[in-house]
């Protein structure tokens, strides 16, 4: 396994390499402890080369009160690139045409025709022939039918 040097971890950490080479690194980390180490060793060095904050909890409150205006007063901040909607962009135009239509369709009956034109898929009417069987046992049942008509025919 290739290893890189404690140099090349301090180009990464100062942000000096190409996206794909720092791509390369970052995959290069998950599976290499030895690297990991320099890497560490790195942001140590770099870390020491930044300046210290002579007051810590003054320079917190700053930043906070920075997002809390910031979160507070939006309209106060500078709208680049926001320009106002047209009607035609808005949901509510889009509900009044969509429920204009649906009125139009029901007065004009066109959700009726629809539902009969289902109806006529769903159940078509279409006869079957009876089988051979179903035949021959009704024009057995219509024979005995009519001896039985007649034996009573006879008895009378």
């Amino acid at each position: 396994m290739m290893h890189y040097s404690e140099q090349e971890w301090m180009k990464y950490v100062k942000n000096e390499l190409d996206k794909d080479v720092r791509e390369e690194y970052e995959n290069h980390l998950y599976s290499c402890d030895q690297c990991l180490d320099s890497y560490l060793k790195a942001v140590e060095a770099e870390e020491a080369e930044l300046p210290m904050i002579s007051n810590e909890a003054d320079f917190t409150n700053l930043v906070m009160a920075q997002i809390a205006d910031a979160k507070l007063e939006p309209s106060k901040r500078p709208q680049i690139g926001k320009k106002k909607k047209s009607i035609y962009q808005s949901a509510f135009f889009h509900y009044a045409i969509a429920a204009a239509v649906t009125i139009l369709l029901m007065t004009t009956g066109v959700f009726q025709s629809i539902t009969q034109y289902a109806e006529n898929v769903q159940n078509p009417n279409i006869q079957e022939e009876p089988s051979l069987t179903q035949s021959l046992v009704d024009k057995t049942f219509a024979w005995m039918d009519s001896l039985e008509m007649k034996h009573k025919e006879a008895g009378k």
